[in-house]
């Protein structure tokens, strides 16, 4: 399989040079995780930004998305406030992760926690033109559902 590569630049600090940097666990994983380098305890309902320790230097016409974890989502109720949350080249502060306790219990973050996933992806950049009027579609500007369950 060929598979697309960007170089990263990426400085540990605190607690993230306890852990090695961030690595694809398979051969067709599209993310790495990133790991919380410092505790907090969510309560329900609440939500926290978690430092990684971790920035980057991402090259110009790329970005990294933070997504949710689907175990922790599965397991207890804990994802991604604002998934997924996005990394603009330009950044070079630390990379935290916006998380949320949707979970009926408080959760627990630990150092070294794996708490999210972060995806590199291209950027394409549009162009806007005002315009009066926009070609139909048979859809319309159906939405919201529109198009039924089944």
């Amino acid at each position: 399989m060929k598979v697309n590569q960007v170089k990263v630049k990426i400085l540990r600090k605190g607690n993230a040079l306890e852990f090695d940097i961030p690595a694809y666990m398979t051969p067709s994983s599209s993310g790495v995780d990133l790991r919380a380098a410092e505790g907090k305890r969510l309560e329900p309902g609440c939500w926290a930004v978690v430092g990684t320790g971790l920035y980057l230097e991402i090259p110009s016409g790329f970005e990294a998305q933070i997504r949710p974890r689907s175990g922790l989502a599965l397991k207890h109720g804990v994802t991604v406030l604002n998934a997924p949350g996005t990394i603009d080249a330009d950044y070079r502060g630390e990379v935290g992760v916006i998380l949320i306790n949707l979970g009926k219990k408080p959760f627990e973050v630990k150092i070294g926690d794996r708490i999210a996933q972060l995806v590199v992806s291209a950027v394409s950049r549009a162009e806007f033109e005002e315009v009066h009027d926009l070609s139909e579609t048979s859809r319309g500007a159906g939405g919201f559902g529109s198009t039924g369950l089944k």
